[in-house]
């Protein structure tokens, strides 16, 4: 008996295999709706200057296993002739250019519209309006699952009434609340610890409501779109990039297709690499590009990879953020200078909350982002989990239990997720690194915290044994200031009271001893 032989197309695949993606069962599905639609929506305003308002929205269906998820921004919009695509196509996007972005499959949204279609039958019902349009327009949309194209079940468009731009996307998907909901309230509310300069708005099918109210007017530094650079390619990204090119020679193929190669360095390589400077890209055999791909990774004298395509939070709105959702005695956040791996630039930052209203605990309370989106699952298995716990806490002055927590975020071009899940990154020994490094950065300064902290109770604590003897020190002023042969007072009680401040003073050294801090204490300890 012979076999059979047959093609998937992306959409077959992906609706065959959705566990791989996070839809492996109705809670995790759910919440992987939200945040798929979520990180679209924050990427169509922040990325564009837009400060962000998000509302979120998830409904009980009269399936009571179903719900609807909707979410809508303030973004950009989408152009109509794209929307079919863009929400009908796996494996369509916009985000397929070398600069950082929440998303990097063009899959998540796909995803949740092809689970929606395979257990509630519903189709996605997309209403956009691209900046500057006059035009409304929706579109009710499934996916073909074996031609992986749209279907168009419905569309229309209207007049803009309200100078009103952004999308709306609502996909109904069979889900379970009581499970997902823990999950994403707290995604929701990661979301908002490094996005202060948005408003978020979520209201779930029980009544829950979170309003998360813009706290700063500032935005991190959009990311802008490069050309790869000679470190980060392979054989196959090489034969892709000569194919596509217009370029007649080798010279101007590497300076106009490579970032970080000018002519002088460019000449040089290839004298160096050993191929005629005026040869024609498109002449390359399969060994000779082979040749040319691994002389471009030995070659050490390209600039490194620029870091104009990462937008990092920010030390200044992660502080922001950690302040006002953890609301913590002390906060200290660090934004590395950019690094690289396998020709891939990558920022490390991280935040640390110590004190006030972050709960005691056995080990660190982890916060991981890449990319700005928060990793709820698969925390084990994250490398950011294995440096943490097995940082050496105590040397920074922390004994557990203890009231900390750390956020830690990489942005880079390329994450290196275990998964199409992204919940996880893997073992990246330049990423370890540079995670280590500022986790030492941030840990001197909060040691330098607790240990003046502890100092400074010691000294009051010294303080107050002192000021118990007020009363007596008083007493015995007193008798020394009556002159005995008149037995009238020559000191006033001022002079007193400055006099008890100079002994005071004397003994406790870097303590700010006045008046008034002496009468708080009398009255505290009365």
């Amino acid at each position: 008996m012979s076999e059979v032989f047959k093609s998937l197309s992306p959409a077959e695949f992906f609706y065959r295999n959705r566990e791989i993606a996070g839809f492996s069962n109705p809670a995790r599905a759910l919440y992987q709706t939200v945040r798929e639609l979520v990180e679209n929506a924050l990427d169509a305003t922040e990325v564009h200057g837009i400060f962000p308002l998000i509302r979120v929205y998830v409904e009980r269906d009269s399936n009571p296993s179903h719900f609807t998820i909707t979410v809508e921004d303030n973004g950009i919009g989408i152009p109509p002739q794209y929307v079919p695509q863009a929400f009908g196509q796996v494996l369509f996007s916009s985000k397929y250019r070398l600069r950082q972005t929440r998303g990097m499959f063009g899959l998540g949204a796909k995803m949740a519209i092809l689970y929606g279609q395979i257990t509630t039958g519903k189709p996605v019902e997309v209403i956009t309006s691209p900046l500057n349009s006059k035009r409304i327009y929706m579109f009710k949309l499934m996916i073909d699952i074996k031609r992986n194209k749209p279907i168009v079940l419905e569309k229309s468009s209207w007049p803009k009434k309200k100078n009103w731009h952004g999308t709306i996307v609502s996909v109904s998907i069979e889900g379970d609340w009581s499970r997902a909901k823990s999950r994403i309230i707290e995604y929701i509310r990661r979301v908002a610890l490094i996005t202060p300069y948005a408003e978020i708005i979520f209201q779930g099918p029980d009544n829950t409501y979170l309003h998360y109210t813009r706290v700063v007017a500032k935005l991190p530094k959009p990311p802008k779109e490069v050309l790869p650079h000679p470190y980060g390619v392979d054989l196959e990204a090489v034969k892709m990039m000569i194919a596509s090119t217009n370029e007649k020679n080798l010279i101007d193929f590497l300076t106009k297709s490579f970032q970080g190669i000018g002519r002088i360095i460019a000449e040089k390589f290839l004298k160096e690499a050993g191929f005629d400077p005026d040869r024609d890209p498109k002449s390359l055999n399969i060994d000779e590009i082979k040749v040319l791909v691994n002389k471009l990774k030995s070659f050490n004298e390209f600039k490194p990879p620029r870091a104009d395509p990462l937008s990092p939070i920010g030390a200044e709105l992660i502080a922001i953020g950690l302040k006002q959702i953890l609301k913590p005695e002390f906060v200290v956040a660090i934004t590395r200078r950019p690094a690289v791996y396998e020709g891939h630039p990558f920022i490390v930052e991280v935040g640390v909350a110590y004190g006030g209203s972050v709960p005691q605990v056995q080990e660190p309370i982890l916060y991981r982002y890449a990319n700005k989106i928060p990793l709820l699952y698969d925390e084990k298995s994250d490398v950011l989990w294995k440096i943490i716990s097995t940082f050496d806490w105590h040397q920074y002055g922390i004994t557990f239990p203890a009231p900390l927590a750390v956020l830690i975020h990489i942005c880079s071009t390329k994450i290196p997720y275990k998964g199409v899940g992204k919940e996880s990154i893997a073992d990246v020994p330049e990423i370890e690194r540079e995670v280590k490094n500022a986790l030492r950065e941030a840990g001197r300064k909060l040691r330098t915290y607790i240990q003046r902290k502890r100092k400074l109770e010691e000294t009051y604590r010294k303080l107050t044994l002192f000021v118990r003897y007020i009363p007596e020190i008083a007493q015995g002023l007193e008798v020394l200031s009556i002159n005995p042969k008149s037995k009238k007072k020559e000191l006033s009680s001022d002079v007193i009271v400055d006099k008890l401040i100079s002994i005071l003073s004397n003994k406790l050294e870097n303590v700010n001893i006045t008046k008034d801090l002496i009468n708080k204490i009398v009255v505290a300890i009365e």
